[in-house]
C-alpha cells in the first residue's frame, strides 16, 4: 500500500480520499478549511498544514481544487508542492483545469524530478462516494502504471489518453456533452410539463430508447423529489464551460451550441442559483416559460 497525500477535501475530494483510505492506503490531508481536515484526522488520516508538508511525506500527492489558479498556487506557490519535491514523487491532479496549464505544471515539476498526471474525473458526487468514477489521464505511462492501484480505489474506469494535458482535453470533451445533456434534459422535462403530459411518465417511456444516458437515469428522480442540491455545483459547470470555450479558442474550434449553453448557466448564476446542482439549470427554463416542474406527485 502507498502513502498518499490529498489536497482539496470538497464534495468530490473528500469522497475520493475516503475511498483511498478504505483501500488501505495511508493518507496525509490538507485543506483550506480545517474542519474537514480535523474530521479526517479522527478517521485516521495525518493532517498537514501546507501542500509542501503533504508532498514531503508521500509517494503520491493529489489535488482536487476549484479552478486553474488554485492548482497553480498549491503546486507552485509559497509552501507549495514543488517545495516538497523529492525523488519518486508523483503529482496527480483530479481538478478540471486548462489543458495548457496542466502541460506547464508538468514541465515545471519535471525540472525537480516530479512526474505529473492530469487526471480529471467524471461521475459526480455519487461516483466519488461509490468509487465508480471515470478517470481521464494525461502524462508519462510509467507514472500512470504506478498510480493504477490508486485509480482502482477511486473508479470503475481509467484511461491513459496521452501525454500531459491529454486528460484535461478529454475532460473538455466530457463537459461539452455533460452540459448539453443537462440543458436537453431540462428542455425535455419542461416540454412535457408545458404540453400537459406527466414528465415522469415521459422519462420512463424514453429512457430505454435512443435517449438513454446516465443523466436521464440519475437526475430526474432528484428533480421530481424537489432535490436541487449538488451533486456538481452550477458555478463549477459554468467554470468548466469557460475552460471548454478557452480551449476551443486556442485551437480555432467553433462551438456554437456550447456557447449558448454557457449563457444559460450564466443566467442561472444571475438568478442566485450558483450553489445548486448543474441539473437545476431547469430553473432557467421555468423562468422563461412561467411554469414549475411538477414535484412529489405519485404515478
Amino acid at each position: 500500500m502507498a502513502k498518499v497525500g490529498y489536497i482539496g477535501l470538497g464534495i468530490m475530494g473528500a469522497a475520493i480520499a475516503r475511498n483511498l483510505m478504505k483501500a488501505g492506503h495511508e493518507l496525509v490531508v490538507h485543506n483550506r478549511s480545517r474542519e474537514i481536515v480535523n474530521q479526517f484526522a479522527k478517521e485516521g488520516a495525518t493532517p498537514a498544514t501546507s501542500p509542501r508538508e503533504v508532498a514531503e511525506q508521500v509517494e503520491f500527492v493529489f489535488t482536487n481544487l476549484p479552478d486553474t489558479p488554485d492548482v497553480e498556487q498549491v503546486v507552485l506557490g509559497k509552501d507549495g508542492i514543488i517545495e516538497g519535491a523529492h525523488d519518486g514523487l508523483i503529482f496527480i491532479d483530479n481538478s478540471t483545469i486548462k489543458p495548457e496549464t496542466a502541460r506547464s505544471l508538468a514541465a515545471k515539476l519535471a525540472e525537480v524530478g516530479v512526474q505529473a498526471l492530469d487526471a480529471p474525473v467524471s461521475g459526480g458526487d455519487v461516483g466519488a462516494r461509490d468509487g465508480t468514477l471515470t478517470i481521464m489521464v494525461g502524462g508519462p505511462e510509467d507514472a500512470f502504471r504506478r498510480a493504477e492501484p490508486l485509480f482502482q480505489a477511486m473508479g470503475k474506469a481509467w484511461v491513459l489518453v496521452g501525454d500531459s494535458g491529454a486528460g484535461q482535453i478529454a475532460k473538455v470533451c466530457n463537459q461539452i456533452i455533460v452540459a448539453a445533456q443537462m440543458a436537453s434534459l431540462a428542455e425535455a422535462l419542461i416540454t412535457a410539463q408545458k404540453a400537459g403530459v406527466d414528465p415522469r411518465r415521459v422519462v420512463e417511456a424514453i429512457k430505454g430508447g435512443a435517449a438513454q444516458m446516465w443523466t436521464l437515469d440519475v437526475k430526474p428522480p432528484r428533480l421530481f423529489a424537489g432535490n436541487r442540491n449538488p451533486g456538481f455545483k452550477a458555478y463549477m459547470q459554468h467554470k468548466d464551460l469557460g475552460i471548454v470555450l478557452d480551449t476551443a479558442k486556442t485551437y480555432g474550434i467553433p462551438l456554437p451550441v456550447t456557447a449558448v449553453i454557457q449563457q444559460l448557466y450564466t443566467a442561472m448564476l444571475e438568478q442566485g442559483n450558483r450553489e445548486l446542482d448543474n441539473s437545476a439549470i431547469i430553473s432557467v427554463y421555468e423562468s422563461l416559460t412561467g411554469i414549475k416542474l411538477v414535484e412529489n406527485e405519485q404515478d
